[in-house]
């Protein structure tokens, strides 16, 4: 018998996930019916792949290993996050129809719907974290999808700007002073608390004395860069980087737009004029050259951790945008992969991804707890991605 206790937990989830459900449903009407074949980003899947994707990821999740799956349950089953430049060929006519899909997105939709019913019965705890990943993957899938619409051209979607600019208050840019000590970062796994496996294992992580800028830089200040040529100056940018910025013809950031010799920042329904005080969004690869610059360096993952719980002084360090720092993404001492979920984190330690920390605006409330890890390619400009600097020590 299950307890009141475990009961009530696991409503909570449910009701989580039918919030988590309309949130991306809801990002799904925005594209108009004609652009659901659109490939906004060319590293990623068309749009018609995610219809299909949350549904059929929540199936494999939560049914029996054993159990059969169908054909669309398989195409519908992973994501896409190429390396090296090698994109997707796919063509809109390789994919079903509209209608189809979208019969199979609802009608897996109330298999899992039974499947939650039936195994909330047994009281097992193992499904509840399942759950917990079910719920989360999706909100993860809602920022996705946000970004992504982000790029498709206004007259492919419909709706009104939700998420407006927060209030400028005047921050000073003078750096704070972090004194030397440890940085505590992951969780517990005896906490109870739900978290990915890239979250575990907690540890300590000394700190040396530094100092790190008060605030994310803003499109006003990584303006000066531009206009100093910083996207033509080869020395501020690796090897890598450069040649990635040369053949992409990157010469500002992918939401900033140049109209009657105004700078323009393109928002997800209109252009409005370059907000200078807001953080900016860039790739990497660009904070990375930015940082040089300045004659500085992104924080590492352990200085972000320190500054974020050893001062009181250190503005947006959630819900801005994210932020990248100079770590590469690997796992944490002690790590193990999720037995019903091996490729969620392994697949990317290679040294090819950077960890972000914090959040962005689309970002749900639940991910931005300090343990929380959020990784991409440092030439990947698409997400609400910004940055502070650190200062450089002295050798």
């Amino acid at each position: 018998m299950v307890s009141e206790a475990v009961e009530a937990t696991r409503q909570t989830l449910l009701t989580r996930l039918g919030a988590a459900r309309e949130e991306a449903d809801a990002l799904f009407r925005t594209v108009k019916t004609e652009a659901m074949y659109d490939r906004p980003i060319p590293e990623r899947h068309r749009i018609i792949f995610y219809v299909g994707h949350l549904e059929a990821f929540d199936r494999n999740l939560l049914s029996d290993p054993a159990s059969a799956r169908t054909e669309f349950d398989e195409l519908f089953a992973f994501g896409i996050d190429p390396v090296g430049g090698n994109l997707p060929t796919d063509q809109a006519a390789d994919w079903p129809g509209l209608e189809v899909v979208c019969d199979y997105r609802d009608r897996t939709r109330a298999h899992v719907d039974d499947l939650i019913e039936r195994m909330a019965a047994r009281g097992d705890e193992e499904f509840d974290v399942r759950l917990n990943v079910a719920i989360e993957h999706r909100l993860m899938h809602a920022e996705t999808l946000a970004y992504i619409f982000h790029q498709l051209p206004y007259e492919c979607k419909q709706g009104a700007e939700t998420h407006s600019a927060p209030p400028h208050h005047p921050i000073s840019s003078m750096p704070v002073r972090i004194p030397a000590g440890h940085a505590t970062l992951g969780l517990r796994r005896e906490s109870a608390v739900f978290g990915w496996d890239n979250e575990f294992e907690a540890h300590t992580a000394a700190a040396p004395e530094f100092s790190i800028a008060r605030r994310k830089v803003t499109n006003g200040e990584f303006l000066r860069f531009v206009n100093d040529g910083g996207y033509q100056d080869r020395s501020l940018w690796t090897p890598e980087d450069w040649e990635w910025r040369s053949s992409a013809g990157m010469t500002h950031p992918l939401f900033w737009k140049q109209r009657n010799g105004a700078w323009m920042y393109r928002a997800m329904f209109s252009e409005i004029p370059l907000p200078p005080h807001e953080p900016v969004y860039v790739s990497h690869a660009e904070a990375s050259a930015y940082a040089r610059w300045q004659g500085k360096a992104l924080p590492t993952e352990e200085q972000w951790h320190r500054a974020a719980s050893g001062s009181t002084e250190v503005e947006d360090l959630h819900g801005t945008g994210w932020e990248w720092t100079s770590t590469k993404f690997a796992p944490f001492p002690g790590f193990t992969a999720m037995p019903f979920y091996p490729g969620y984190s392994e697949p990317f330690f290679d040294g090819k991804h950077y960890v972000m920390k914090g959040g962005s605006p689309r970002t749900a409330p639940v991910m931005l707890r300090p343990s929380f890890r959020n990784w991409f390619q440092p030439h990947y400009p698409y997400v609400y991605a910004g940055f502070r600097c650190v200062e450089k020590e002295s050798a």
